[in-house]
């Protein structure tokens, strides 16, 4: 028997959604840049839906292309002037600024479509959900949601699959619920390889394996289960690696014993830093909003001019495990 949408309280704005999606002949979809596999399984997977459901329409997914997620699916080329007769929908992405691409400016109407905090609101239409594990979870629910309307496929069904695999890093996350699981076992009914999205999310590039060698050996951790690693970039050069290469270490580094929160720190080309977020249960992204960042409460990314202001993060890293211990 298959599920019946859980999320009760988002079925008006799921609607709306829905309404808005039918009446348009082109739309046009979006997501953050730098994406990760829930960006991509959650554009491309409302791409496939949408298709599926309404073959007449045109429906493109835009975005730079990234080969370590070119397994999941590749972005369409979209010129400028078809935006001018579009609607413009926008997946897993919390802040304007970190939408990929300009040219959605144009288009006549907006949804927003996201799991993170709503510190940035735009688009004429939001779904926001902050309970859910992804928003791949949400593109799924949407169609639980309608399942009279809205048409499944093998290839919708594995994108958000990997969408929540990847954002929930294997379930394991706090963010997994029941409803996680049962949409996952729901999508798993159509014919594509689980194990092989598994797989194919598993493996790291030889030259990667190199930087874990160096994070695991070079990772700092203070007495109150504060982490962090510096990546400069002299030490990037000398791995022959740069900033897009070096995901693959934070959540190795959760694993450590005694880790409650970890910060990777990785230097750009103008010497400023990046700072990827990660907590086992102090609420972090309040730290990230104060240094030009934002997020998850657990899991979050913030931005660093110099040494200084990377030493004044890891100080309110460590207030923030302060204030849980005595909370706890």
């Amino acid at each position: 028997m298959r599920l019946l949408s859980k999320n009760k309280e988002d079925m008006p704005i799921k609607k709306d959604v829905w309404d808005i999606i039918e009446k348009w002949d082109r739309i046009i979809i979006h997501r953050h840049v730098r994406p990760d596999p829930d960006a991509i399984g959650s554009q491309c997977g409302l791409k496939e839906l949408i298709k599926a459901t309404y073959p007449e329409k045109e429906v493109y997914a835009t975005g730079a292309n990234v080969d370590d997620l070119a397994y999941l699916d590749e972005m369409d080329e979209v010129s400028e002037d078809l935006y001018e007769q579009a609607l413009v929908i926008v997946t897993d992405t919390a802040n304007i600024k970190r939408i990929d691409g300009d040219y959605y400016k144009l288009a006549k109407q907006w949804i927003k479509i996201d799991h993170h905090p709503l510190d940035d609101s735009y688009g004429e239409v939001e779904w926001v959900n902050t309970e859910v594990s992804s928003c791949s979870e949400m593109i799924a629910d949407l169609w639980l949601s309608f399942p009279e309307k809205i048409k499944m496929t093998a290839k919708a069904a594995r994108l958000l699959y990997a969408g929540i695999v990847g954002d929930t890093n294997r379930f394991l996350y706090d963010a997994t619920s029941p409803y996680t699981m049962q949409i996952a076992a729901e999508l798993m009914t159509y014919p594509f390889s689980h194990t092989e999205v598994n797989n194919q999310m598993n493996v790291i590039k030889p030259h990667t394996s190199k930087l874990m060698g160096h994070a695991l050996d070079k990772f700092e951790l203070s007495d109150d289960g504060v982490g962090h690693i510096m990546l400069t970039q002299d030490i990037l050069k000398s791995l022959g690696m740069d900033d897009k290469d070096t995901h693959a270490i934070v959540p190795l580094l959760g694993k450590i014993e005694g880790v409650c929160v970890w910060a990777v720190f990785v230097q750009q080309s103008d010497g400023a830093y990046r700072c990827r977020l990660r907590s086992k249960g102090p609420v972090i992204n309040t730290v990230a909003q104060n240094h030009g960042g934002g997020g998850h409460p657990l899991a979050s990314g913030a931005h660093a001019k110099d040494e200084k202001e990377l030493e004044q993060i890891l100080l309110e890293l460590k207030q923030q495990v302060e204030n849980y211990s005595k909370e706890s």
